[in-house]
């Protein structure tokens, strides 16, 4: 039995490593477990969209029709209001907007249309990453070509190393700000430098944005008002990808879009008519009233806000703090080994973060996971405040 060949270059994901990790090891059964390893919101979704998808009157229309995979009007033109009111960009909602299931399939499945599986083709990412990213360029044919994210340029990407004969391979760069996990957000001028490199070298650019309702000091911008900005208003070669998990805490619900060049978004959408992964329509409804509506998104950042002004106090004595500018996690540089970390973390404290080598590969300078921890915020406060006590007290007894 023959399988597709790129399979083998697969890693295993990050939490069945961190599964494998903790075979055998037992949290401390004195305390009670606080998981902060994976990144699901778990704030309350908005009762709204709730009342929406329970609505017995509406269900048997949506339920009786198949979904258009361009997804309705009325969905589109409430993601083009939001694009307009929250980056001040004007998008067309017939032929620059479709809707998706959600981001992680977006970004997977984009990368599978648009790239030519040409030997020697690369596609650039962060390092460390989200590990859709990874698996899209192998599982199409191409080769993974990665930016570290090193704490001496405080976490950002540095594209300089980059030479011109390798510009000419890549064919698709993935971005994401704010990052995951290291809460890094990309300026203006920094998308703009990458917009002119992509016209220059021919290659299209993948941005995901699905964290960018969630900042502390200033407002993360889109590649696509980057790109109107520099005279691109056709947003050619860039395309975004949004979702409505993490900014209405609806991970459930598979609902984001894909947004920008027109020309890309057409061939992608004939991709996903074959490949039939269209949002249902009462999805779609509930989607579009989420996105018209901005009350909750604000009630949301400042819970996740106050987290951080909670949990910064009781661990910066401790460790070496970096905080994010967006996103729920602290990237956490460990005086340890990041797997021990994790592991004695758990047995002693009960309390389970990601080894941050299970987010990267090995870089120039080595795999620059080394040594940190991914702790996302998405309990309650009161799990978040105890997590952190017990992180502290892991500091004083080892450090």
């Amino acid at each position: 039995m023959s399988f597709n060949p790129n399979f083998r270059d697969l890693q295993a994901y990050p939490f069945s490593k961190l599964k494998t990790l903790n075979e055998g090891i037992v949290g401390n059964p004195n305390l009670t477990h606080i998981p902060l390893t994976l990144g699901e919101p778990k704030h309350t979704p908005p009762q709204f969209v709730i009342d929406a998808l329970a609505n017995r009157a509406q269900l048997p229309q949506f339920l009786s029709s198949y979904p258009l995979t361009k997804g309705s009007d009325g969905l589109r033109q409430a993601i083009a209001q939001w694009l307009q009111k929250r980056f001040a960009v004007a998008v067309s909602s017939e032929h620059e907007i479709l809707p998706v299931n959600g981001t992680r399939e977006a970004l997977f499945s984009f990368a599978q249309a648009m790239l030519s599986g040409i030997p020697g083709s690369r596609v650039i990412m962060p390092n460390p990453f989200y590990q859709i990213y990874e698996g899209a360029a192998l599982l199409a044919g191409a080769q993974p070509l990665l930016v570290d994210q090193d704490p001496d340029n405080a976490y950002r990407q540095d594209f300089s190393h980059i030479d011109a004969a390798t510009w000419r391979n890549v064919e698709l760069v993935y971005i994401c700000s704010p990052g995951n996990p290291t809460g890094q957000i990309m300026s203006t001028t920094q998308q703009q430098a990458l917009i002119e490199l992509a016209h220059k070298y021919d290659f299209y650019i993948a941005a995901d944005e699905c964290y960018s309702e969630l900042y502390y000091d200033n407002k993360p911008v889109s590649l696509l008002a980057a790109s109107a900005a520099m005279g691109n208003p056709n947003y050619a070669r860039c395309v975004v990808f949004h979702s409505l998990s993490k900014r209405s805490n609806l991970p459930g619900l598979r609902s984001g879009f894909v947004a920008g060049d027109a020309q890309l978004l057409g061939t992608y959408l004939q991709y996903r008519t074959y490949h039939g992964c269209a949002l249902s329509p009462h999805h779609q409804f509930a989607s579009a009233l989420a996105w018209q509506d901005e009350q909750h998104v604000i009630e949301n950042r400042a819970m996740y806000q106050a987290k951080f002004a909670a949990v910064t106090p009781i661990l910066a004595p401790h460790y070496a703090l970096q905080q994010p500018h967006g996103g729920f996690y602290h990237w956490l540089p460990t005086p340890m080994d990041e797997q021990a970390f994790s592991q004695q973390l758990l047995e002693q404290f009960n309390v389970s973060v990601l080894p941050g080598t299970f987010l990267g590969r090995n870089g120039i300078r080595g795999n620059p996971g080394h040594k940190h921890v991914r702790i996302a915020w998405v309990a309650p406060i009161e799990d978040c405040l105890e997590a952190a006590s017990r992180l502290a007290e892991f500091a004083i007894k080892h450090f």
